[in-house]
Order: structure tokens, then C-alpha cells, then sequence
């Protein structure tokens, strides 16, 4: 292994320690867009397979949503060469998303439900008892003060999520793994990214602002990111106002104050 692959690794065995995320006998669906991300996702996963002291099948699961120029084969070679098992599904949601979003609005919150709807539906069809999404640290980070900007919330991703149904469990491998590090593993495995020309084009969106921002921050205080990281890990309920968190016991807690 690399450096940079043993570095990565050694976080996903943490996080998969401290979250149960993959345990005896699970099959694991790896959902691959084709971006650096999920790539690495899987190919740590395979890794971890080696390494890990009770045994869990893997599936690869591609999504084609009808986006022009699209090359789902490549994926499909790509798992083929690396022994994984991989699914192609296709199902034009690109269709949808631009019937119904204006030129120029955001479409990755609709886009985003269409694809879950569909990968919830995958993975009980291959009775996969787990859904693995390429979410890593810096994505954590982003979503949590998108959330505290935008949404007046205080919440990021789970390493480990139940659906609301009940039926499929979501786990984020590389929560503790840094993007930057997945940019150097994509370089040196020379992962064959399929851009996603839909919602990359939109350089105005909330996210792409939150990660201008972390970046200006990051350069001026290396642990800044980390710090955000270690911030989920570390909440004082006490220090905070939400007073379902502090309310009396047997006291029903007041309505929240006005926005």
C-alpha cells in the first residue's frame, strides 16, 4: 500500500470502529457516480475486506441518469478489472430535473431525491443490508455549516443512518478521511472520473461558497477543518439553547423562540 492509502485506511477502520459501520455478514452496496470520491470509497473498502477480522460482501452500484455523454461502461470495466461485483442501472432522472427546475436554479436538492429514491429501491432488490455513500470529512463540514447559515440547525451527516422507513441503513465510510488525501489517491490509482456536468456548472451555489470559505480558513490555521470534524464529535448540550436538550424532566419544552 501507499502511504496515502494506508493513512485512508487506517481512518475508515476508525470510523468503522466507532460507528459498527459494516459488521459480520453484511452486503454492502458502494454507490458510484464516477467521481473521485466514491472510487475511493470502494477501492478502501476492498482494502478493508482484506484486513477486517469478520468477512462482508461488496456490490458496486452505478446510477446512469440519463445525463448526455455520460460513460457508464468505464465503471462497469473498471469494478469488472478490480473483481467486484457492479450493477449498471439507468433511469433518466436528468430528464426530470430539467423539466422541472428553471435555466439557472439549483437542481442537486431534486436531483439528490430522485437518485436516493432509486438506490433505496437497488439495494433492497440485492438485499444489500447496507448503502455506502462517498461522503468524507470535508463534505461533513460543508453540510454542518450550511446547515447552521441556511437552515438555522445545528446537524451534519451520520456516519451511520437509518432511513425513515426503516428498511435500508446508510453509512459514510470516509467521515474521518480528508478530501485532499482522496485527491492524491485519485491521482495515484488514476480513477477514470466521469464528470457530473448537471450540478457542476453552477458555481453560485451555498456549497461551493461554504468550501471557498473552509478553504480561506484552512489556509490560515491548518487544523481548522479537523477542528469542525472534532466539533461533531464533542457537543456540550448545556451550552447550547435548545431547551428540549435541557428542559426539567417531566416538562413538556417550550416552543422555540422566533427566527
Amino acid at each position: 500500500m501507499t502511504r496515502t492509502e494506508r493513512r485512508l485506511l487506517n481512518k475508515v477502520m476508525r470510523a468503522n470502529k466507532d460507528f459498527a459501520l459494516v459488521e459480520a455478514g453484511d452486503k454492502v452496496m458502494v454507490c458510484l457516480s464516477g467521481g473521485k470520491d466514491s472510487y475511493g470509497l470502494l477501492h478502501l473498502l476492498v482494502l478493508l475486506r482484506r484486513y477486517a477480522p469478520h468477512p462482508f460482501e461488496l456490490v458496486a452500484m452505478n446510477l446512469d441518469q440519463g445525463q448526455p455523454g455520460f460513460d457508464q461502461p468505464v465503471i462497469a470495466r473498471w469494478c469488472q478489472e478490480r473483481g467486484v461485483e457492479a450493477h449498471m442501472v439507468r433511469q433518466d432522472t436528468y430528464r426530470v430535473v430539467r423539466s422541472l427546475i428553471p435555466e439557472g436554479g439549483t437542481t442537486c436538492s431534486l436531483c439528490s431525491r430522485l437518485r436516493r429514491g432509486v438506490l433505496y429501491r437497488v439495494a433492497t432488490e440485492l438485499g444489500c443490508t447496507r448503502i455506502a455513500l462517498g461522503h468524507h470529512r470535508d463534505d461533513l463540514a460543508e453540510t454542518l455549516l450550511l446547515n447552521l447559515f441556511y437552515a438555522g440547525q445545528l446537524k451534519s451527516m451520520p456516519a451511520r443512518l437509518l432511513s425513515d422507513d426503516g428498511r435500508n441503513t446508510i453509512i459514510r465510510p470516509l467521515a474521518y478521511c480528508a478530501e485532499e488525501d482522496l485527491v492524491t489517491l485519485s491521482a495515484e490509482q488514476a480513477f477514470p472520473i466521469l464528470p457530473c456536468d448537471l450540478c457542476g456548472s453552477q458555481d453560485q451555489l451555498k456549497r461551493q461558497a461554504i468550501k471557498r470559505l473552509l478553504s480561506e480558513l484552512q489556509a490560515d490555521n491548518a487544523h481548522v477543518k479537523g477542528n469542525v470534524l472534532a466539533a461533531l464529535a464533542n457537543v456540550v448540550p448545556t451550552h447550547l439553547l435548545d431547551r428540549s436538550l435541557t428542559a426539567p424532566a417531566g416538562l413538556r419544552p417550550p416552543a422555540a423562540p422566533p427566527r
